[in-house]
């Protein structure tokens, strides 16, 4: 491999660590309205308006998109969402 392959490579590898992923919420069948909205504005900064609609096109689409940004920065909202007993994952 020369050193032009190398260089090319390593950009590859440094985008693919900053490409934004969505943090995604998943229907389930026992948490309530109030607690997914509650959930959503103390944990993922939500505005009340915005956490409601989520969790209403999460239980009628089976999933919402409820945040974007780095793998990093949604780990340790998805961790706090899960522990919450919410059905959440990084995609």
């Amino acid at each position: 491999m020369n050193l032009k392959e190398k260089i090319s490579r390593k950009n590859i590898e440094k985008f693919d660590k900053t490409t934004d992923k969505f943090l995604v919420l998943h229907n389930d069948d026992f948490n309530t309205f109030e607690h997914v909205i509650d959930c959503l504005v103390k944990i993922v900064k939500h505005e009340p308006f915005q956490a409601e609609q989520c969790a209403y096109l999460t239980h009628y689409k089976g999933k919402c998109d409820i945040k974007k940004g780095s793998e990093s920065e949604l780990r340790n909202m998805r961790k706090q969402l899960v522990d919450n007993k919410l059905k959440v994952s990084i995609q």
